[in-house]
């Protein structure tokens, strides 16, 4: 089983992440994301039910909020070639 890993890691103000958001409400609305930076880049078809988590931290000084979406690609269902039901 092959893994294909996309990083991508910077500073941004909040309306460059807004935009990138609304950008993946587009993604998820047509079932397909494509993400690329630097020759970099890995596409994502999000279908049926996703998993989706939500964590927000304080400590200090420090904030954080991750947002975590994750699914199963549904494997698709060939019948096999001699596979036939017969009913008598």
């Amino acid at each position: 089983m092959s893994e294909e890993k996309f990083v991508f890691d910077s500073l941004q103000d909040c309306e460059s992440i807004k935009e990138f958001l609304e950008s993946l409400i587009e993604g998820f609305e047509k079932h397909s994301i494509d993400l690329s930076t630097n020759g970099d880049e890995i596409h994502l078809a999000p279908q049926g039910l996703l998993n989706f988590t939500v964590k927000a931290k304080k400590k200090g000084a420090e904030n954080k909020l991750s947002i975590k979406v994750a699914w199963k690609d549904a494997p698709s269902i060939q019948p096999a070639e001699d596979a036939f039901l017969k009913v008598r």
